[in-house]
């Protein structure tokens, strides 16, 4: 087996019929196999590795360069996708040796954390990714929003093309990268594919001119559904101005099914509002996300009340695996290299599952992922409060 890095021209002969045969119908007419040769001048600064036998491609993974907010800290983020293998060579190890080149080079580039969608979570956990929260649906009739109808609220909203809608829509997602906790983007090589996107509307909240809530979105047809995309807003002016307009389509749809994130709570949208709140979670197709740190000294300055410090030792690691000690100091979290004897072991997805607050200490115990002395309980649980990240990006 020998490992190589490809070019974007060079994916659509080596990357696109593992890919097309992975996670496409097949067989695939030649049209696919043209749509995704123009698709690669977005993938340009994506890195992109093949396992190749006899000159033949037989797996694949890439990693975008992105970036993802972890506790108010923007940090360098490996998006891992395109993970695909020919399946005569499946179960043979070229995913494992392809994943671990890619995360080495990640890290070589500058990524302190890494995140992925998932076709089984099992085993992505042996490379210390573990599991976020996947973003819900919320289903209602738009009826559910008549109260809305009669209220006077500041601001407009404007539905515009996503040509058109483009900018704004960009822009406000660089505003939440920098507000929202596991929020991540792509790098504007990548993101620029999003404005020649499949057609959608985009409804766009304004208040005084600044833009305060965005969502993309279609209908199915007369009497069907509206369905969205992620609702971003940036407080509850933008998400009531947002939710006025589609409460304007009682008319015309039966349904809207919109996607949120893990924070919202439809049923406190409306006194009378019948509403299904779902979190499906399947494999292969429906993986939540999951992330792994590629650095603890990259978690210097994230924000913090704790007062205090403990030692912790990262076991099992190549990136991350060491002792360090972490301390609250200031409102801040300070990470420098341990000599105290550790009081929690903690593995590269116990310690990620922390910094993320996706799990606090006593469930890092009971998932496996380390051992955590009394004492040190809460010390973490004060350093790393839970808190559910919302990473939008899907990729």
């Amino acid at each position: 087996m020998e490992i190589r890095q490809v070019t974007a021209a060079e994916r659509t002969d080596t990357m696109f019929p593992l890919q097309a045969y992975a996670f496409m119908p097949s067989p695939w007419p030649d049209t696919d196999r043209e749509t995704y040769a123009r698709r690669m001048q977005y993938y340009r600064t994506a890195v992109s590795l093949i396992a190749e036998e006899d000159g033949q491609a037989l797996a694949g993974v890439a990693a975008f360069p992105m970036r993802q907010n972890v506790r108010g800290v923007v940090h360098d983020m490996a998006g891992v996708a395109s993970v695909s293998t020919h399946p005569a060579a499946r179960r043979r190890g070229f995913v494992r040796a392809l994943l671990d080149r890619l995360l080495r080079e990640m890290h070589d580039r500058g990524s302190t954390v890494s995140t992925l969608y998932p076709f089984r979570a099992s085993f992505y956990g042996r490379f210390g990714f573990v599991g976020l929260p996947r973003v819900r649906t919320a289903t209602f009739a738009p009826e559910g929003l008549e109260h809305l109808l009669r209220a006077d609220l500041r601001g407009e909203v404007e539905r515009l093309p996503m040509r058109e809608a483009f900018d704004d829509y960009n822009a406000l997602t660089l505003r939440l990268l920098g507000d929202r906790h596991g929020f991540s983007v792509f790098d504007e090589v990548r993101t620029a594919e999003f404005r020649e996107s499949p057609a959608r509307w985009v409804a766009i909240a304004r208040v005084d001119g600044a833009v305060v809530g965005a969502v993309a979105y279609r209908i199915d047809e007369f009497g069907g559904e509206l369905i969205t995309d992620d609702l971003l807003v940036t407080g509850p002016l933008g998400r009531a101005l947002l939710l006025q307009f589609f409460a304007r389509h009682v008319d015309q749809v039966a349904r809207i099914v919109m996607t949120i994130g893990v924070d919202e709570v439809p049923e406190l949208w409306g006194t009378d509002l019948a509403v299904l709140t779902e979190g499906r979670v399947s494999f292969p197709r429906r993986g939540g996300p999951m992330a792994r740190l590629l650095s603890m000294e990259a978690l210097t300055g994230t924000a913090t009340s704790a007062i205090g410090a403990v030692t912790i030792e990262v076991t099992g690691d190549e990136f991350i695996g060491g002792r360090y000690r972490l301390a609250g100091e200031g409102g801040r979290l300070i990470v420098e290299q341990g000599k105290d004897e550790p009081e929690a072991t903690l593995t590269c997805a116990g310690i990620s599952a922390l910094a993320y607050g996706v799990l606090d200490p006593v469930e890092v115990i009971t998932r496996g992922f380390g051992q955590v002395d009394a004492a040190a309980i809460d010390k973490l649980t004060a350093l790393f409060p839970k808190r559910m990240p919302y990473v939008f990006a899907d990729f």
